[in-house]
């Protein structure tokens, strides 16, 4: 098989890093899954059920703790799963939308908590982190196999694919208490979230309904992740059921 690469934006495959995270590649994405790399020192339960489920999926097995770390840049990393990237165009009623998110724990962390309330589909509108990198796939815990995740140039090419689709944007200025955009909130609709120092620009508040997470003065906002997941949670009710 062609040797691998240390990840690199351009390349057409990327690494799941950690037992989990490669167990819910194969679980969630099988047809994706090029092989996946074990460490010499992996063993225990976790080895086995994901050298079972490699069994299982025909997937191949090999050896590589060079590869590892250099993916994981870390010498605890005992396995990953190497995936090919695939296109995934947003399909479902509720949006997350990631307006120039630039860090990958944050990411990842939003990822998973989307996933946990039952948000499947997610926007990231460039420049932004990766959503590919190893970094955020990890930050994840693979809750990347289970999401749409696409990117988009820019919030107008968000909004032209995805017409007639209510926003709330999270903003301090100009918006009004949360609650009253939840209350607002039909069947769809998108939640946008902006960059973890500039938030969103002040223009956007012509998109759609701004909205802000009541907070006391003691403190100036919240951490993006943070903020997202009490978003999320606020409208995680809206149109279930």
């Amino acid at each position: 098989m062609p040797s691998l690469e240390k990840y690199r934006r351009d390349l057409d495959y990327t690494y799941a890093p950690g037992i989990f995270p490669a167990m819910e590649a194969l679980t969630k994405r099988p047809e994706c899954v090029v092989r996946v790399l074990l460490s010499e020192k992996a063993a225990g339960e976790g080895t086995e059920k994901l050298t079972a489920l490699c069994a299982e999926k025909g997937v191949r097995v090999e050896y590589a703790d060079r590869v590892l770390r250099s993916v994981s840049h870390k010498d605890n990393c005992f396995a990953a799963a190497v995936t090919r990237k695939w296109d995934a165009p947003l399909s479902g009623d509720r949006h997350i939308v990631l307006h120039h998110i630039s860090d990958n724990g944050n990411l990842g962390t939003i990822l998973r908590t989307a996933l946990g309330m039952g948000y499947r589909d997610i926007a990231v509108i460039r420049p932004a982190a990766d959503p590919w990198d190893p970094h955020v796939i990890r930050a994840s815990m693979g809750a990347a196999y289970s999401l749409r995740v696409r990117e988009y140039a820019d919030m107008e090419a968000y909004m032209k694919e995805n017409e007639a689709r209510p926003l709330f944007l999270f903003m301090l200025d100009t918006s009004r208490p949360l609650n009253e955009g939840v209350r607002e909130a039909g069947k769809r609709f998108g939640l946008v979230f902006g960059n973890e120092g500039a938030g969103l620009p002040p223009q956007f508040a012509r998109l759609g309904t701004a909205v802000r997470i009541p907070q006391t003065a003691d403190v100036d906002s919240f951490n993006l992740s943070i903020a997202a997941a009490v978003g999320m949670y606020a409208f995680s009710g809206v149109g279930q059921g």
